[in-house]
């Protein structure tokens, strides 16, 4: 390939990619002038956990087919069937409708996800791919920089449905290039069987799995008999996925890749590495937020040095990757960079300073954005090109599902430990009125709603009314650098584990696009 055929091939698979990453972050920027249309307040979070669960699903699965099928036909599959999903959700005139929808369009962004990797992997060889790779993984980063503000345009001006529909017009472009100048990419097995059983296993044990996560301790608690039910449930229906995968012919999720030791230790690392990322994502502009009385805009804008953290380490990871061939190095830095700005975010207080909290969340992102490409590349360097596909849409299965999981625990850490905090806090000698308000963590992060109480409260209460809230922004303080030194406990364990890490010299063989491995 020629640089301008490379150069094609490189900005349809980022534009593809960048799709299904500003799908999540678009679409929660709309989703109160959806539920305003819709109606539905009580399934706000389902069409996020539709489109998680589909998306997952199809990452391992079409991963798969892709070795059966070809790269280049799944890919156009999921480009295609992610514009017309996109064009379903837009047209949704219930929150039915919607959640269905978005459960497609889960399909069509996991192929997305999964392809790019793969394709990448099969196009360049290891000691170039590191480059190529940073690419992509920057894709995430700007995603979350450009989503918010993009949702929030898109909707203010527009309408919420071209939240959905300005997916058309830029997927038709990454389709055409894809048809163009995307070479041939054959199957690379003859075998053309499909694990149904394991597909509809993995699906049984995910659905309860990610309903629980949903769930808990939005509609019942943690230790209700329906979230244990559904917990015991997702267990059972995993026990019997990995019986079946055991047995099957073509596995869609074989367990002897766990027999490879480079392999182990980078899935772990990135479901470890993926759950403390949202951890941050979520929680650092929550204590500008809550604690600082920053307005919404000011604790979004936190999230953005973060981000541009990530997307640069990430480029310049793949880079130094395919300079020197070396990668345990990096991952081990990684996790040592994202280790010291958890510690540092941890001590943070009502004093810290805005250009503090902004240099902790760059620090972050930099940590943040070397783990993928590093992980990503010693996988797919210790296993052959005909388990390519399998090996790096299983690095994607795991990073989701560290998000997933990582999310859901963080927020029960935080609700356990609001709950335990406010409890040391006397609301004997105060009105109902000032305690139903101080006592819900909500108001902290409402700015303009504090100033419409205080607004309305008779001059001699505001002193009280405001010493309660300080004392409520001190437990929110606390609950949160909770949520941080946890992550930093998480940092620290990958960074043990990461030491196992074998590293292997990157291969630099050719990769022909005629010939089956």
């Amino acid at each position: 390939m020629n640089k301008r055929e490379i150069t094609g091939i490189m900005i349809s698979i980022m534009i593809s990619l960048l799709l299904a990453a500003l799908d999540s972050t678009i679409v929660g920027t709309a989703m109160p002038k959806i539920i305003g249309e819709l109606h539905g307040m009580e399934r706000y979070s389902w069409p996020f956990t539709a489109y998680m669960l589909f998306s997952t699903l199809a990452i391992v699965v079409f991963g798969r087919l892709s070795d059966l099928y070809g790269r280049k036909p799944v890919f156009l599959f999921g480009i295609l069937f992610f514009l017309f999903s996109s064009a379903l959700c837009g047209l949704s005139r219930s929150m039915l409708q919607l959640i269905i929808f978005r459960g497609l369009q889960g399909i069509g962004g996991g192929v997305l996800v999964s392809s790019s990797f793969i394709i990448v992997g099969q196009l360049f060889p290891p000691r170039e791919r590191g480059k190529y790779m940073g690419l992509l993984v920057s894709m995430f980063g700007l995603a979350s920089v450009l989503g918010p503000a993009v949702g929030g345009l898109i909707t203010d001006h527009l309408s919420w449905r071209w939240v959905f529909y300005v997916n058309l017009p830029l997927g038709a472009v990454a389709c055409a290039l894809v048809v163009i100048l995307m070479p041939r990419l054959p199957p690379l097995t003859d075998h053309k069987q499909i694990d149904y059983q394991g597909t509809a296993l993995l699906l049984l044990a995910l659905l309860p799995l990610f309903l629980a996560l949903t769930w808990a301790d939005t509609e019942y608690p943690w230790l209700s008999v329906q979230i244990i039910g559904l917990l015991l449930l997702s267990a059972l229906m995993f026990l019997l996925f990995f019986g079946a995968e055991r047995k099957a012919v073509q596995p869609i999720l074989p367990l002897s890749l766990f027999d490879n030791s480079i392999f182990a230790v980078s899935a772990v690392g990135m479901f470890l590495s993926s759950a403390v990322m949202f951890c941050g994502i979520i929680y650092i502009p929550l204590f500008v937020q809550g604690v600082l009385g920053a307005s919404a805009t000011n604790s979004g804008m936190v999230t953005t040095p973060m981000m541009l953290g990530l997307t640069f380490s990430a480029i310049l990871t793949g880079r130094i990757i395919s300079r020197t061939g070396r990668y345990k190095a990096l991952a081990l830095i990684s996790f040592c960079v994202a280790g010291v700005s958890l510690l540092l975010l941890s001590r943070m207080d009502a004093t810290t300073s805005a250009s503090a909290v902004l240099l902790y969340s760059a620090l972050f992102g930099i940590g943040s954005g070397i783990v993928m490409p590093s992980f990503n590349i010693a996988v797919q360097n210790a296993f052959p090109l005909r388990e390519l596909a399998l090996v790096s849409s299983s690095m994607q299965f795991f990073r989701n599902m560290g998000a997933t999981i990582g999310t859901s625990v963080f927020g029960y850490v935080m609700n356990a430990a609001m709950k335990s905090g406010m409890t040391n806090i006397d609301l004997s000698k105060v009105s109902p009125q000032i305690a139903s308000v101080v006592t819900n963590p909500r108001t902290l992060s409402n700015r303009a709603g504090i100033g419409q109480i205080r607004a309305q409260l008779p001059a001699g209460l505001l002193h009280q009314f405001d010493g309660l809230l300080n004392q409520v922004r001190g437990v929110m303080a606390h609950s949160i650098h909770e949520i941080f030194a946890i992550g930093l406990i998480v940092m620290m364990i990958s960074l043990l584990i990461t030491l196992r890490l074998k590293e292997l010299p990157l291969r630099r063989e050719e990769v022909s696009f005629t010939e089956k491995e």
